[in-house]
């Protein structure tokens, strides 16, 4: 339902044009907004108009209109003055208010119609049936950005969001919890995932520089109809779970390139459990020290190139091989070999991802 303040702000911008008062008032005779003091306005006189079949009355200086919303009777207008001015002005204000009210209704039925498409509550035939009573395009490419951005910072989050984007284009912003602001993106045909990346970076950035906030924004693929939106969403909650565990470094992670990843995440746990007793056996590494795991993230990035680690870490060659021996003693693993160094890394996600479900369970 629109807000007392914004019928306020209209009228009193009218009055400011045309220098004549208004008042809104609801259907008990209570004063909604008014740019004058209705005190000498009768009760009896609006309930016996809003009981009336007739849209508008004149009672002395009193131009009294009824503001509807699809046939049904929301408001009485009073627009104040003599004259067939006032009675213009008092029509211009029922026209602007009825398509305010009609705005802020379709927003709100927006609101709720993208919140159940994503959550899949929803059956097919009511998806384009509401689509069509929204003006809501159905064969548009969309994808969904997910914002994680913290209890306290959601609706700072969404009104720097609304800025960027725009509704007039098909995008949408919503939230299905506390945690997370969700955009709606339209595309056009010829879009990729290149520039979705390139979007994600921009929230991220613009969140940093104007709010101050530290996100995390995840998406999922890009779909061609509107009842794959929830599909999109799907992944861009995946993604942003196996970013936080395994890619905790990145504040962007798309779903196409999880890798490694996306299937460890849909490991059952005990599998998990199985797979890391027969590669560690009762050595189970709790946890990894960071100049081991500095060394063996290197040592990967360079493509098991003892020299050029060595180089970049800027330690001696020997250094080097010392530390990859060491973890072979307590690993049973050299990470020399390509066998054992494809093992070590996906054991070390696997016991990450373990970590992460324990602590869901406290």
């Amino acid at each position: 339902m629109i807000s007392s303040q914004v019928i306020k702000t209209s009228i009193e911008e009218l009055k400011s044009i045309t220098k004549v008062d208004l008042c809104v008032l609801d259907l008990e005779g209570n004063t909604v907004a008014s740019t004058f003091e209705p005190n000498d306005l009768s009760m009896s006189l609006i309930t016996g108009f809003v009981n009336s079949p007739a849209d508008s009355q004149v009672i002395g200086v009193h131009h009294l209109l009824k503001i509807l919303d699809e046939g049904e009777l929301l408001f009485v207008l009073d627009a104040r003055g003599s004259g067939e001015d006032t009675y213009m002005v008092g029509k211009i204000a029922v026209s602007q208010l009825q398509n305010l009210i009609i705005a802020y209704k379709e927003r709100f039925d927006r609101n709720n119609f993208f919140q159940n498409l994503l959550l899949d509550n929803m059956l097919l035939v009511d998806i384009y049936n509401r689509a069509k009573k929204l003006h809501i395009e159905v064969a548009v490419p969309r994808a969904v950005f997910l914002i994680e951005t913290g209890n306290e910072k959601d609706n700072a989050a969404a009104e720097l969001l609304n800025g960027m984007f725009s509704s007039q284009v098909g995008d949408y912003i919503t939230a299905v919890d506390e945690s997370n602001v969700i955009l709606i993106k339209a595309l056009e045909s010829d879009d990729n995932y290149e520039g979705l990346n390139q979007i994600a970076e921009t929230i991220v950035d613009m969140m940093s520089m104007e709010a101050m906030m530290n996100v995390r924004v995840s998406y999922g693929t890009i779909v061609g109809e509107l009842k794959e939106v929830s599909k999109s969403y799907k992944e861009a909650k995946m993604a942003l779970d196996v970013g936080k565990i395994f890619y905790a470094e990145k504040k962007v992670t798309a779903y196409n390139t999880l890798g490694i990843g996306r299937l460890i995440y849909q490991l059952p746990i005990n599998l998990c459990r199985i797979f890391i007793d027969e590669i560690f056996g009762s050595n189970v590494p709790d946890e990894f020290d960071e100049e081991t795991l500095t060394t063996v993230n290197k040592f990967f990035e360079n493509n098991l190139n003892v020299s050029e680690t060595s180089r970049q870490l800027f330690v001696h060659r020997n250094t080097l091989v010392y530390r990859i021996e060491k973890l072979e003693k307590s690993t049973g693993l050299d990470i020399r070999t390509f066998d054992d160094a494809l093992t070590f890394k996906i054991a070390l996600m696997v016991v990450n991802y373990m970590k992460y479900l324990d602590s869901l369970q406290y």
